[in-house]
C-alpha cells in the first residue's frame, strides 16, 4: 500500500515545549480575556431531543447557525413545535424578531440542523437544513434584505418558498453536513457530503448571486488504510471546518473515517484516525497538501485520498476516539489553527466505549502552524467531561479561544505561541447542554464572542435557547 508521508518528525517534542518560534507579540498586546457583557434569549421554548449524544440547534458542524453581517445578528434553529425560524436582533439589542420559514423538523436527529449563509454579491441570506444522508430543504430571501435590514421588514414574505434543490439543482438523494462559507468575492459557496458516513466523499456548490453550479466532489472514499488490527477500503473525510483566510487562501482541516471496525482495537470506540490539512488558492478548484503538491481537483478524477503523501499534519490510530468536525480558524497572518480532541495514551491504548471513555479521559488539542512553518500541538489542561466537541476562535491580536463543552472557555496567548492555555470561564450559571454553536464573524466586526447554548433538559422536554455575549480584548 502506497502511505502518506507523516509530518508527524515536525511534531516530536512540540507538545510540551513552548514555540519561541512562533513569533513574539508587541509588549503593548493584551493577552486573553473574556467579560461576560450580557445574554439573551432568542427561544424561551426551543425544541431538546439527545440524538447521537447532541441536539439539533446545536452541532459544532453546524456554519452557521448564529452569524453577525452588517449590525444585525442572525440566528437558526427548530422551535418546540418543530418550526424552522431564523431571528435577527440589533448588535447590543436585547430583543430577537423571528420569521418562520415553512418547514418543520421531519425527524429527531441532530444531524438535522439548521445552517445559514451570506452571498454579499446580492446580499441574500440562504439557509439549508434537515439532512442526514437523505434531502435536504433550500430557502433563500429576496436580495438586499441582509444590506439593508433597518429599511426592509423582516417577515415571512421577504423569504422564497422551501425547496428540495438549489434553485432548482439537484445535488445527491444522500445529502448531509451543509456549511456555507462566504467567498473573498462575495460569492457564497456549500460544503457538504455527498453518501453516507464511513462510505462519503466532500463537494462543493456554488452560487454567483445569480445561479448555483455543482463544482462537484473533491474528496476520495477509495483506497486502503491499514492499522496494526486490520485494513478498510471505504471511508469518508470528516471535515473540521473550511474557512477563508485574510489572503483568499481556503483551508480545511480533516480526520478520516473507515468503514471497516476492523482498524480498532475494540468494536465500543470509533474508527477516526490521523488529522490532515489541505489548502485550495483558487476558490476550492484544486487542492494541496502542507508542502504545496495538488493532491485533489474538484469534480475531477483526481481526488484527495487516504492514500495521497504529506496529508497528515497530527498522525493518531484509530484507537483513541478521535472526534470528528471538531473546530478550525486562521490568524492575522492567514495561518491555520485547529482544535482536535481525543483520549491520550496515558489513559490506555484501546478505548472500549467513546462516550464513556471521552468523558472520562477526553482532552482537546491546540494543532497550528507556527511563522516558522512548522506545526506544533499543545493539550489543553482542561477535562473535556463530555463525548462533545470545541470550538476555536482567534481575537484581533491573535489570542486563541477554546470553547468547550457546556459553555466554558479557555485561553491562550500569541505571545507564549499559544502554549500558555488555562481557564478563563468556568461556564457558572449558563446550565449548557454540551455543545455550543459560536459566531464566527461578529469577533471580526466587534470583538465580541457570541456562544449560543441551549439549557439542559430531559427526555424531549422544551428548554430555553440563549446568546451569551464576551467581550474580547480591544
Amino acid at each position: 500500500m502506497r502511505r502518506r508521508t507523516l509530518l508527524g518528525a515536525a511534531l516530536a517534542g512540540a507538545v510540551a515545549t513552548p514555540a519561541l518560534a512562533a513569533g513574539t507579540a508587541r509588549a503593548a498586546d493584551p493577552g486573553p480575556s473574556v467579560t461576560r457583557t450580557g445574554t439573551t434569549t432568542p427561544d424561551s421554548q426551543a425544541i431538546f431531543f439527545v440524538s447521537y449524544d447532541g441536539l439539533v440547534n446545536n452541532n459544532s458542524f453546524q456554519k452557521n447557525a448564529l452569524l453577525t453581517y452588517k449590525g444585525y445578528q442572525y440566528a437558526v434553529w427548530y422551535t418546540a413545535d418543530r418550526n424552522a425560524v431564523v431571528g435577527r436582533r440589533v448588535l447590543g439589542g436585547g430583543t430577537w424578531s423571528t420569521v418562520k420559514v415553512g418547514h418543520t423538523l421531519r425527524y429527531n436527529d441532530s444531524h438535522n440542523v439548521i445552517s445559514m449563509g451570506v452571498s454579499k454579491v446580492d446580499g441574500r441570506l440562504h439557509l439549508n437544513m434537515d439532512s442526514h444522508s437523505d434531502g435536504f430543504t433550500y430557502v433563500k430571501s429576496v436580495a438586499g434584505l441582509l444590506d439593508n435590514p433597518a429599511g426592509l421588514s423582516w417577515t415571512a414574505s421577504r423569504f422564497g418558498a422551501p425547496r428540495s434543490t438549489l434553485d432548482g439543482l439537484a445535488l445527491t438523494s444522500q445529502f448531509t453536513y451543509p456549511q456555507f462559507v462566504s467567498t473573498p468575492d462575495g460569492k457564497l459557496q456549500l460544503s457538504y457530503r455527498v453518501a453516507v458516513s464511513g462510505n462519503g466523499r466532500n463537494a462543493l456548490a456554488e452560487y454567483d448571486g445569480t445561479r448555483w453550479t455543482n463544482l462537484g466532489e473533491w474528496s476520495a472514499s477509495t483506497g486502503t488504510y491499514t492499522s496494526e488490527h486490520g485494513s478498510s477500503t471505504a471511508r469518508n473525510m470528516y471535515l473540521h471546518g473550511i474557512d477563508y483566510d485574510k489572503n483568499g487562501r481556503l483551508h480545511a482541516f480533516f480526520t478520516w473515517r473507515e468503514q471497516n471496525g476492523a482498524v480498532m482495537c475494540n468494536g465500543g470506540g470509533i474508527t477516526n484516525h490521523d488529522t490532515g490539512y489541505v489548502y485550495s488558492d483558487d476558490r476550492g478548484r484544486t487542492w494541496r497538501n502542507d508542502a504545496g503538491t495538488v493532491v485533489g481537483t474538484t469534480g475531477g478524477s483526481d481526488r484527495v485520498s487516504v492514500t495521497d503523501a504529506g496529508l497528515v499534519v497530527d498522525p493518531l490510530d484509530p484507537d483513541h476516539s478521535l472526534m470528528n468536525q471538531e473546530s478550525q480558524t486562521t490568524d492575522s497572518a492567514g495561518r491555520p489553527h485547529a482544535i482536535i480532541s481525543y483520549v491520550p495514551g496515558r489513559f490506555g491504548q484501546c478505548t472500549t466505549d467513546y462516550v464513556a471513555d471521552r468523558t472520562a479521559n477526553g482532552r482537546a488539542f491546540h494543532v497550528r502552524k507556527n511563522a516558522s512553518g512548522t506545526w506544533q500541538k499543545t493539550e489543553i489542561p482542561v477535562p473535556l467531561n463530555s463525548s462533545q466537541r470545541t470550538r476555536l476562535v482567534v481575537d484581533k491580536y491573535d489570542n486563541a479561544y477554546a470553547i468547550l463543552p457546556f459553555g466554558r472557555i479557555a485561553g491562550a496567548s500569541k505571545a507564549s505561541g499559544h502554549t500558555d492555555w488555562r481557564l478563563l470561564f468556568d461556564g457558572a450559571g449558563l446550565n449548557a447542554f454540551g455543545e455550543v454553536v459560536i459566531d464566527e464573524t461578529r469577533i471580526v466586526q466587534d470583538g465580541v464572542l457570541s456562544v449560543m447554548y441551549q439549557v439542559k433538559s430531559s427526555g424531549t422536554t422544551p428548554s430555553a435557547l440563549h446568546v451569551a455575549d464576551f467581550r474580547l480584548p480591544a
